[in-house]
């Protein structure tokens, strides 16, 4: 199992999808600060199911979405994917690659993945706890997190051996185990206490009881009363009911009188109406003067206060305070731009400056890196062959030592050797007795070609009785499945039986007429439809399709009176008659007229009995049913009497058509799958009473085989017992011969192996001491000389401070131009906008002037219209108030 790949999104410092490929081995992420090394580690923590926000170096948990930059806008979620290979099946899951998903929304919301499945956190750390990652394993060490470690007390260093061992995910169960035991205990003391609470409330309970029946008692007493006093009430109301009669034929009275003088009244009010009719035309004109000139002398004057506020505005002087000189702007402009030119150059010679040095720095660091090189070599060399004389002096040692143990295991070897042989000999002498006393038992009673020959029988009776068994079983097994299959079929079509009858239940007034006298039942239980024409008599039928036979007219009427009676509703009735309708649409019609080929009567397909009959034909006569709709169209336009019907339900006649898509299905489809249905049923019930009684012969004939084969066994296994007791004695002893024997052989081998090796010891330490000895008489060499290298260590050294000042040089020169570049250009802005600026001042102080001249004579002529308008505006006034007193 490896870590196979890591996809962040969102993800810190990762806004784009960016996914990492780990092969197996050793994996390294480099690059230099604040490029984003430590949030890959933070990924894998974060994903693996990390909660705190301090551990992922952060101040909350939303800090882990990326928080947009100057050119990118935040994102509203983080996301990350860790795909392991799962190739070696180390996690308990039934994938050869798992992927391990979670995402995390601005709101807090998260969410956990595995393999595109949701899930939840303790799903991920479940299946992470037997493969030794996880949240809680130290198997990520951030920064900072190995001087803790190292410097942690005894009891932290056992929780990580713990981890290590695999001891912590069983402690977690443990106590989460212990946690729910706790919650049992609690709940089980609730319970205990509410069962306590429970039985210290039954006696109150029945004296609450007691006190009800009582109650009960009361109440019925108090129905009583209240019934009586309710008679006593409705006599007052009836004596208050006399007198309030009384009072309204008074009222009615004076209502009389009042109406008189009410018509006297009247008669004063229509000659003042007309009075005041003939006054109005000349009311209304004053009026209307008067209004006129108050709306005009208001208007004037608001124009005259609009007049004299704007003089008032543009009286007010709004002198705008003049900017630098613009020619002293352009001065200063040209001094700048001077300055400028000067400071590039700077720059340059600086980036020049620069240039010469990185060279200079560059041939000083390819100087010391030979050195560096040469001086690794001899150091290199020198280790070597203290290495070299090590190793041989430490392989001598060993072999010495291997060689004194290998003579001490040949003689402990040779000892055990001995003692295997006696053991050997003493079984071999037992085994030879067991024999003659094997070969003394079966010379006896009976021979031994006769005992075996008896197993042998016993053992086939034995196995035709279990044949025998398991046909029978095997038939009853048959059998079973058989009944249980017919049962489920019967349970099938029961339900369909049922489920359709509720859809012929009667939901309108129709359900008060079943069993009426007279009521034949329902058009759709009376009928028997062909299935071609199934369809297409519904739609020429339509909803009478779904109508309720009755037997005559009479009937019929009865019905009707029955419903409006009831109020139960409407409901649509086919009227049964015993006449049949004579037609001459017959078959012979039908191929005179060429349809023969299309179309099929829509008769041939129903067939009914008794009153239903006539009716039917009365309803069906001159309908054919066709195929589309344009062989009916073709029927109509050759027969306009004639109604054709589709076998989809669409209907076509002269003067109406019916039809479409989405017609659900009628009565008669119902009614025939009822039919069909309750078929289905009875067929499997008969089939069912037949194989019963089968099935009980079955179940007794196995019954008898499992005796016969009981019997056989026990009969087997006594001859089995005699056999075995007179060679169980023998097979032991034989497995000790053979036991001892071979023990003996493996300590035999082994003391070969063993002198063999201690040769080849011996060999390989006389020639590891020859090569030591060579190795120790060899010159030695002295310790490198480092001159050469420290004197190219101080030349980079130098050139470095060298290439330090010259950067800063260039940058100091590049700020000084960057902070002077573009200022002459804005001066020279600047004093074009103080020249414009100036322009468009003197511009409005002569357009204020104009505006002021204007609403001055504006505000004289107002004020005068105004005088003007206010001695005609008494005058109207006057003629109105003579008007309204003449009124």
């Amino acid at each position: 199992m490896h870590l196979k790949s890591l996809t962040m999104k969102g993800f810190k410092s990762f806004a784009s999808a960016t996914t990492m490929r780990l092969e197996p081995g050793i994996t390294c992420v480099v690059g230099p600060n604040g490029s984003g090394k430590s949030n890959v580690v933070d990924a894998i923590s974060w994903v693996l199911g990390e909660q705190g926000a301090k551990a992922l170096r952060g101040g909350k948990m939303e800090d882990v979405i990326f928080a947009g930059t100057s050119g990118r806008a935040p994102l509203g979620r983080a996301e990350v994917t860790l795909t392991i290979d799962n190739a070696d099946g180390a996690l308990p899951i039934d994938y050869s690659e798992v992927s391990i998903t979670r995402r995390m929304f601005r709101d807090g919301a998260g969410e956990y993945e595995i393999n595109g499945s949701s899930c939840r956190l303790l799903d991920i750390q479940e299946l992470l706890s037997d493969s030794g990652i996880g949240r809680e394993m130290h198997v990520i060490v951030g920064q900072g997190q190995l001087d803790s470690v190292l410097q942690s007390k005894p009891e932290d260093r056992r929780a990580y051996i713990e981890e290590a061992a695999g001891v912590l995910k069983h402690r977690k169960r443990k106590e989460k185990a212990l946690r729910k035991l706790d919650a049992m205990q609690a709940n089980l003391t609730r319970l205990t206490d509410l069962t306590a609470e429970l039985r210290r409330q039954l006696k109150p309970l029945g004296r609450q009881a007691e006190i009800a029946r009582r109650a009960q008692a009361v109440q019925s007493e108090l129905r009583d009363a209240r019934l009586r006093l309710a008679a006593d009430d409705v006599v007052t109301v009836r004596d208050e009911l006399a007198r309030e009669e009384a009072d309204e034929a008074s009222a009615r009275a004076r209502r009389a009188e009042v109406e008189e003088q009410l018509s006297v009244a009247r008669v004063e009010q229509e000659r003042l109406e007309t009075a005041l009719a003939q006054d109005a035309p000349r009311l209304a004109a004053a009026q209307d003067t008067w209004y006129r000139l108050s709306a005009l002398a208001e208007r004037l004057a608001g124009t005259v206060r609009l007049a004299q506020e704007r003089t008032r505005h543009l009286a007010d002087p709004q002198e705008r305070t003049p900017g630098r000189d613009p020619d002293e702007l352009d001065a200063e402009a040209d001094a700048i731009a001077e300055q400028e030119e000067e400071l590039v150059a700077a720059v340059a010679e600086a980036r020049r400056r620069l240039s010469e040095v990185l060279e200079e720095r560059a041939e000083h660091e390819k100087t010391l890196a030979a050195a560096e090189r040469a001086h690794m070599a001899a150091v290199r060399a020198l280790a070597d062959r203290k290495a070299g004389l090590a190793t041989l002096a430490g392989r001598a040692e060993a072999l010495r030592s291997g060689a004194a143990a290998t003579a001490d295991e040949i003689d402990r070897l040779s000892e055990a050797l001995a003692e295997a042989q006696e053991r050997i000999e003493a079984a071999e002498v037992e085994l030879a007795q067991a024999r003659d006393d094997l070969g003394a038992i079966e010379d006896g009673g009976s021979a031994d070609g006769s005992l075996v020959s008896s197993l042998r029988d016993l053992g086939q009776r034995s196995v035709e009785a279990v044949e025998a068994h398991e046909s029978a079983r095997a038939r009853v097994a048959e059998l079973v499945a058989r009944e249980r299959e017919l049962e489920q079929q019967r349970a099938h079509w029961r339900a369909r039986v049922d489920a359709l009858s509720v859809g012929l239940a009667r939901r309108d007034g129709s359900g008060e007429l079943l069993g009426a006298d007279g009521v034949l039942g329902a058009v759709s239980g009376l009928l028997t439809v062909e299935p071609w024409a199934r369809t297409a008599v519904a739609a020429a039928m339509g909803e009478l399709a779904d109508a309720v036979a009755v037997e005559s007219p009479d009937a019929a009427v009865a019905a009707l009176r029955l419903l409006r009676t009831r109020d139960a509703g409407r409901a649509s009735l086919v009227v049964g008659s015993a006449e049949l309708q004579q037609s001459h649409f017959d078959a012979t019609w039908l191929r005179e007229s060429g349809f023969a080929a299309t179309a099929r009567w829509a008769l041939d397909g129903v067939s009914a009995d008794g009153p239903l009959a006539g009716a039917v034909h009365r309803l069906l006569a001159g309908v054919l049913v066709v195929d589309d709709l344009d062989a009916a169209q073709a029927v109509v336009a050759a027969h306009p009497e004639l109604t054709a019907v589709t076998a989809e339900g669409d209907v076509l006649g002269v003067a109406c058509a019916s039809g479409g898509s989405g017609t659900a299905s009628s009565a008669l489809d119902v009614q025939a799958a009822v039919n069909e249905a309750v078929e289905q049923r009875e067929t499997v019930e008969e089939e069912l009473e037949r194989l019963r009684p089968t099935l009980e012969g079955a179940r007794a004939e196995e019954g008898a085989r499992l005796a016969d084969v009981e019997a056989a066994q026990k009969v087997q296994s006594a001859a089995e017992t005699r056999r075995s007791a007179a060679s169980a004695q023998l097979g032991r002893l034989e497995q000790v011969v053979r036991s001892a024997t071979a023990e003996a052989q493996r300590m035999r081998e082994r003391r070969d192996g063993v002198e063999s090796r201690r040769s080849d010891a011996l060999l390989a330490l006389e020639a590891a001491e020859q090569q030591l000895a060579i190795a120790e008489d060899e010159p030695v060499d002295d310790e490198p000389d480092t001159e050469v290298r420290d004197a190219a260590a101080e030349s980079v050294a130098a050139a470095r401070a060298e290439e330090v000042e010259a950067r800063l040089a260039l940058r100091t020169a590049e700020e000084r131009a960057r902070a002077i570049a573009g200022r002459a250009e804005s001066l020279r802005r600047q004093a074009a906008s103080e020249r414009q600026a100036r322009a468009r001042a003197a511009a409005a102080r002569e357009a204020r002037e104009r505006n002021a001249a204007i609403a001055t004579l504006v505000a004289t002529a107002g004020e005068t219209a105004c005088e003007r308008i206010a001695v005609s505006l008494d005058a109207a006034a006057a003629e109105r108030d003579a008007a309204a007193a003449a009124r």
